[in-house]
């Protein structure tokens, strides 16, 4: 049988993903050195070995790329998102020599796939370079699944942009033509929030550096601090509202903004994904803040904050914690749990089940319950409606049942690996959300994933690659069809 799969342009696409990667490798290489920090011969070894690695893979595979199709962009996705974190690991794994493969695969995947677990402890005394490269990671962790879900998830119709046209009014090929020109803007426009919200925490106090790192984590949703203390080391009023801004900011369909960049602001503000984020985040806040108000007198502005920072926190996946919220008693304990698998909106750098598919499915049971009781009613479809898309119903059912299936699947293989529930369970769904930390005293907010068997720290790092790339994309790679040539 003639051989149809080219390996040569996916091969060619990860050489030119490594040798990016590298290049990042200089900006903590430079801030270790100049700092006199000692970190920064890993960084230096790192980028030559991943340059080498990088020019030798572009050398070997050299050509033109006429187009992609559907089964190599699937592998280039998967082999990049499990490739990219190994990259990233390895200045972590030099700079810290007893930190270990597990642990610095672990960290890196975190990292990369905007999750914010973490192994590390002693977060202050780290290297400027390490803590710089941890939250550049993530950065780049958040735009890359943005440009994935413009990329793939099309060709599969699974997800990312086929859910971003049933939202939106208009396609997003017609918002922009040529895919080269929207990932211009992205980065334009990804850059210039992070940019912003880097000042407005400097404005609130912070240094520069911090300021630059936590703005990277903020807008990626991703979570990482500075500080073993999470956001809770600032004790900073003004920056946790700055935070509670830009991680809703990051969890709003980026299309929309370039789509503000010609004038059209309005559609954030009539964008029907939006308004139901911020509804709910409005609602979850004001619940938490009665509660801490009447269950434990903490005064009303305060708890309005707390209230507002770790649920944003918890509902755009970012993770994290200006305090430790599982000593708020039984109530907020229990909804944050839930929280975990609400998600941000689809085309965000969030992670969990999005909350246009818990539109389309309340959509349809709405029209369900009234179908049951008035059979033969006939009604009209409405415009835009976020199921109008034959098949969109089945879609979000689907996903929303596979996300739940392999969270109980993850839970279960931690428990067999000597977890005790609460732990396995809640680190399950964290992962595969990518929100960051779990319950429990273990890798609870705070806490880390440090305790953790390897074999446990494992599953997990392959949990966070499941639920970033939206699952199906990996699933697909282990159906027979996949590698029948």
């Amino acid at each position: 049988m003639r051989l149809t799969f080219d390996p040569r342009p996916v091969l060619m696409l990860l050489g030119y993903l490594i040798l990016g990667i590298a290049a990042f490798m200089i900006a903590p290489l430079l801030v270790d050195y100049i700092s006199g920090d000692r970190g920064w011969p890993a960084f230096f070894e790192s980028a030559v070995f991943a340059g080498f690695f990088g020019v030798m893979l572009l050398l070997s595979t050299r050509g033109p790329i006429v187009s992609l199709s559907t089964r190599q962009a699937i592998l280039l996705t998967v082999t990049s998102w499990m490739i990219a974190p190994a990259i990233g690991a390895m200045p972590l794994l030099i700079a810290m020599p007893g930190l270990g493969v597990t642990n610095a695969y672990f960290e890196a995947m975190s990292a990369m796939t905007t999750t914010g677990s973490t192994v590390l402890s002693g977060l202050e005394d780290l290297p400027a370079g390490v803590l710089l490269w941890r939250a550049l990671l993530q950065w780049i962790g958040g735009i890359g699944i943005i440009v994935m879900g413009i990329a793939l998830l099309p060709l599969m119709r699974a997800g990312g942009i086929r859910l971003f046209h049933l939202e939106s009014s208009e396609r997003a090929e017609r918002v922009l033509p040529r895919f080269r020109n929207f990932v211009v803007l992205m980065l334009l426009v990804y850059s210039s929030l992070s940019i912003t919200c880097a000042a407005g925490y400097i404005f609130a106090g912070m240094n520069v550096f911090d300021a630059v790192c936590h703005a990277m984590t903020t807008l990626s949703t991703g979570g990482f601090a500075n500080y073993d203390a999470s956001f809770g080391a600032f004790a900073n009023p003004y920056a946790e509202w700055i935070a509670v801004l830009f991680m809703t900011a990051g969890s709003i369909p980026f299309f929309l903004y370039i789509g503000a960049l010609g004038g059209g602001y309005r559609r954030i503000t009539e964008n029907t994904q939006v308004r139901v984020l911020v509804f709910f985040l409005a609602a979850v806040t004001l619940v938490v803040a009665m509660w801490l108000w009447v269950a434990d007198g903490v005064p009303m502005l305060r708890a309005l904050r707390l209230a507002a920072f770790n649920v944003t926190s918890i509902v755009t996946t970012t993770g994290y914690a200006s305090t430790d919220y599982t000593t708020w008693g039984a109530l907020p304990v229990g909804l944050f749990f839930f929280l975990t698998f609400v998600g941000g909106c689809t085309g965000s750098t969030a992670g969990g089940i999005k909350i246009l598919r818990f539109q389309i499915i309340w959509y349809e049971m709405r029209n369900t319950l009234r179908t049951l009781l008035s059979p033969h009613a006939v009604r009209r479809p409405v415009p835009h409606a976020p199921s109008s898309e034959p098949g969109a119903a089945i879609t979000s059912l689907l996903f929303a049942c596979v996300f739940l299936l392999t969270t109980s699947t993850v839970a279960v293989s931690l428990e067999l690996l000597g977890l005790d529930l609460i732990t396995a369970v809640t680190a399950a769904a964290t992962a595969v959300a990518n929100v960051g930390p779990g319950l429990g005293a273990m890798i609870g907010p705070a806490g880390n994933f440090a305790p953790l068997p390897d074999a446990a720290k494992w599953v997990l790092a392959v949990a966070m690659l499941l639920g970033r790339l939206e699952l199906f994309a990996v699933f697909v790679l282990f159906t027979r069809q996949f590698w029948r040539f």
